[in-house]
């Protein structure tokens, strides 16, 4: 309580000072000097249930749900409060001074290295969804236009279509996706489900990166170029899943749009979205909504959160959790995850009650998969197993299958994944 207290006297000194940008870099500072004690790029795969203790989760939750919402570092989420505080100091200095330019345009950067594209083509936005209902309201699409997703599309890159298409002529064909075949599918099998359902008047393709239900890697490159060869004029990626996850260079996919939810698998505060926007659809997508920058913005795809006020703080506080994701080794990371799922699944394959119904490689499987109940009702073993024994994953009663979907971070253990099947 003293050293906050501390802080405040100097935030408040700062602010009268009319210095609000030093006070932000030093709190920008004072993060990554917190990050970088924690050592995280010296941490191994078999290490990581260290960092369980730099969250707030409570000790009485086994958390397996990272794919409906993360959880926020310790760190990050003090970063945030102590922007916060600057904010609530003298808002009016706040948001309209100025100071919050630079800070806010170096998350910018970051972003979009982490995204692995330009920082003129990264908006930051609210969620993946916001990015969806640009492409639904702001492309030029009308009578005779075709939308294609499948079934394994989540529903906020999909409803926007739907709703839409109502009002301004367009077809949207969601087609099913063949989840039953998903164990055994190759990446072939994936586009060729794909292509089987575009058409001469696809003007758009949408696919996830990494599904919501089964979990399965989608072929980026090879779905864009099937795209492509068929004369699409757009292809955009729910990357919902994926950032954070596993590495993406989304640069070099040569999709129009690649969309993600960092309060996933980048465990950054909620609210928060990213997009990238290609220079190429930039010069037909209209924004959504417009205030005062689209002159100033019109040639970047800062045009697309052109929101005036601002959720100021979570957004400095998104390039903390970059930050702290950053620091992690990928092979660490990766190698800890597919250790997770082999585990998972080897489970899944012995237990009497459960079958494996996401992907049998991990080519194109992911640290987000299902386990098909033989027996149980999804929804109903979920609610019990929270309420009587606080672990956390989502059911699905859908599309044939019966199952819950487990999504282990690196922090999860063999022992939680074990408790899960225990219950059965």
């Amino acid at each position: 309580m003293n050293e906050r207290r501390a802080f405040l006297k100097r935030v408040g000194a700062g602010v009268l000072g009319a210095d609000v940008l030093a006070t932000l870099l030093s709190i920008r500072e004072a993060t990554a000097e917190e990050i970088d004690g924690l050592g995280l790029s010296r941490l191994k795969a078999d290490t990581f249930g260290q960092l369980r203790r730099e969250y707030m989760l409570s000790p009485n939750v086994v958390y397996l749900n990272h794919a409906s919402i993360g959880t926020t570092p310790r760190a990050v989420h003090e970063a945030r409060v102590r922007y916060l505080d600057v904010c609530e100091s003298n808002p009016w200095l706040y948001m309209w001074g100025g100071a919050w330019e630079e800070p806010r345009e170096s998350v910018r950067q970051r972003a979009a290295a982490i995204l692995g594209v330009p920082p003129e083509t990264t908006a930051i936005t609210h969620n993946t969804t916001e990015a969806f209902n640009v492409l639904a309201n702001g492309l030029p699409l009308g009578t005779g236009d075709e939308v294609v997703f499948s079934s394994l599309n989540h529903t906020g890159a999909s409803a926007p279509f739907f709703h839409a298409a109502r009002r301004r002529g367009f077809t949207v064909t969601r087609f099913q996706f063949p989840v039953a075949d998903v164990p055994t599918m190759s990446a072939s099998d994936v586009v060729d489900a794909y292509a089987a359902n575009v058409t001469s008047r696809t003007r758009l393709l949408v696919f996830p990166a990494i599904d919501n239900m089964v979990g399965i890697r989608h072929p980026v490159r090879d779905l864009t170029a099937m795209a492509r060869a068929r004369r699409v004029d757009w292809v955009a990626v729910d990357g919902a899943q994926s950032v954070g996850m596993l590495p993406v260079h989304a640069g070099m996919l040569g999709v129009d749009v690649y969309a993600t939810s960092p309060h996933k698998w980048l465990q950054a505060p909620k609210g928060l979205g990213l997009a990238s926007f290609s220079p190429a659809i930039q010069e037909v997508l209209e924004p959504m909504w417009v205030t005062w920058g689209q002159n100033r913005w019109k040639a970047t795809a800062r045009k697309y959160e052109d929101y005036g006020t601002r959720n100021f703080a979570e957004t400095l506080a998104l390039g903390d959790a970059i930050d702290f994701q950053s620091g992690i080794r990928g092979e660490e990371r990766e190698t800890r995850l597919r250790a997770l799922w082999a585990h998972t699944r080897e489970r899944a394959l012995a237990h009497e009650a459960t079958a494996w119904a996401s992907p049998h490689d991990w080519s194109l499987g992911t640290s987000l998969y299902s386990v098909a109940l033989r027996r149980a009702d999804p929804v109903r073993f979920a609610r019990e197993a929270y309420e009587r024994h606080g672990i956390v994953f989502r059911p699905f009663n859908t599309q044939g299958l019966k199952s819950v979907r487990l999504s282990p971070n690196v922090i999860s253990s063999e022992d939680d994944i074990d408790r899960v099947f225990a219950l059965l």
